[in-house]
């Protein structure tokens, strides 16, 4: 009886961590990952097998290292996090996951991750491996700096897209790295917004930078930010090298979703203050995730039927 007993005990102990585990590397926050398949969309090769199966080996290595990067910040920011209003509940900072098995499985999802980048090839190999010292540095003192901590995490968004193109070895118009930095930096900004408007004047004491910070001069970078990601995409859309690729100039029509959808998030920021988790809000924000999708099935229809007719 005592054995079934330590056996039931035990599994119960590895679905509880296994859970922790899951919660800490924060799979919704994949859906930035899937910036890896931008170069697959736009460049037409998504009726390739080839290039499909080495964007998704991309897009695992980045949840992967992505994953391990998450629980490393969890464990640098115990002490911070368990004083922030919601993040004092994560595993890591409320005690529940133990920081010796969160750094086991940081090793076993960092050295995986890696080792699949490195099986695609060395460009995908160096690119993770800049993401990962990026993370690093700001795990470890960076994200303490005023304006390059959101540059950093901003640059990590712009490193996935060039590292599905290195993936499957084609050439994306330099207007769309553009448009995805200030993008991502519009995203980041947001972020730290609703941190310092929630906690104000306790905001230092969860993430330092924040005390350099206030809201009208982020106001600001967010405005800038948002004005010159929709003016670098409608350039994109009209860009010669990209109607000669794609043998088409009806791309343009598709800006007022992309509008609409950077206006949406603004809203969501200013009115409904839920800029605290981009990826989580977007996902979960009927009016937001209906404009991407439409958004999805406008640019494939346009390079699907420019294809056909070319």
């Amino acid at each position: 009886m005592s054995l079934i007993m330590a056996l039931h005990k035990s599994v119960q102990t590895t679905r509880h961590t296994i859970k922790d585990i899951a919660i800490s590397i924060r799979p919704y926050q994949w859906v930035k990952n899937v910036l890896v398949f931008a170069a697959l969309f736009f460049s037409l090769s998504f009726l390739n097998p080839e290039a499909i199966l080495f964007s998704m080996a991309a897009f695992i290595s980045f949840c992967l290292v992505s994953g391990s990067v998450y629980l490393l910040n969890d464990i640098r920011d115990k002490e911070a996090d368990s004083q922030h209003p919601e993040k004092k509940y994560r595993p890591i900072a409320s005690g529940s996951l133990p920081v010796s098995t969160a750094l086991t499985f940081f090793m076993i999802f960092l050295i995986s991750g890696l080792a699949i980048a490195f099986l695609i090839n060395w460009k995908v190999l160096f690119l993770i491996g800049v993401y990962l010292c990026l993370n690093l540095g700001y795990s470890f003192g960076l994200k303490k700096v005023v304006i390059l901590d959101v540059m950093i995490v901003a640059l990590g968004f712009l490193i996935r897209p060039m590292a599905g193109a290195y993936a499957i070895d084609v050439a994306v118009s330099p207007w769309l790295f553009i448009c995805t930095l200030l993008l991502a930096l519009l995203l980041v900004l947001g972020k730290r917004r609703q941190e310092l408007a929630m906690m104000k004047s306790e905001a230092g004491s969860h993430r330092k930078s924040l005390e350099e910070y206030s809201l009208p001069f982020l106001d600001g970078l967010m405005f800038v930010s948002a004005s010159a990601a929709i003016v670098t995409y409608s350039l994109y859309t009209i860009a010669d090298d990209v109607v000669a690729r794609f043998g088409t100039q009806w791309l343009i029509a598709t800006t007022p979703l992309a509008i609409y959808g950077i206006f949406r998030y603004l809203y969501l920021v200013y009115i409904k203050k839920q800029g605290g988790d981009p990826t989580k809000m977007m996902i979960t924000d009927k009016a937001f995730l209906i404009n991407g999708l439409l958004w999805v099935a406008m640019v494939f229809s346009i390079l699907y039927y420019s294809k056909l007719i070319a």
